[in-house]
């Protein structure tokens, strides 16, 4: 099956995700410096999340680049990256909304991480359907970076429970 597809959705469900996120903020009811203030942590949350969907976005483009062909299981594999990244603007609002408080920040990082487990996936599948030698696997090398990541995200989390407990 020709990637096409694939890459034309992804990027349509990306371009949804930023939409909803920035539909989050309501206009001010006053036209004063003071009355954008409390929308600090909203707008704090958004650039955090919209950098985070901008950095898969570019992944997502390059590794979509070096594919040549995709099959069921890669679309599935897409498909279950697209739900945990259409779950960050859910997560972005309530950490905007409570000014960052404990628990919707735990939230928050167990959809990141769950995103970046998501990912993994989608790559490892990608690098079983076109081999050892395919342009994926030589740009990946080791992918030290991606498997840390993973890793990190999950110490966080599990950091984040504590502070969700004081």
């Amino acid at each position: 099956m020709n990637k096409n597809r694939l890459e034309a959705f992804s990027d349509g469900v990306l371009a949804i995700i930023i939409t909803i996120m920035v539909l989050e903020f309501k206009v001010p009811n006053d036209t004063t410096f003071d009355s954008v203030v409390p929308l600090f942590h909203k707008f704090l949350s958004y650039i955090l999340s919209f950098i985070y969907v901008g950095i898969y976005w570019n992944n997502h483009h390059h590794m979509m680049h070096t594919v040549k062909r995709v099959n069921g299981t890669i679309l599935w594999a897409n498909l279950h990256l697209l739900f945990w990244l259409s779950l960050i603007p859910f997560a972005t609002a309530w950490i905007g909304e409570h000014h960052f408080a404990p628990f919707p920040m735990m939230l928050y990082g167990v959809i990141l991480l769950m995103n970046a487990i998501a990912y993994f996936i989608l790559q490892s599948v990608i690098l079983k359907h076109h081999g050892k030698d395919s342009l994926l696997s030589k740009a990946l090398g080791k992918d030290y970076k991606g498997k840390a990541s993973v890793v990190l995200y999950l110490i966080a989390v599990i950091a984040s429970k504590h502070y969700t407990e004081i």
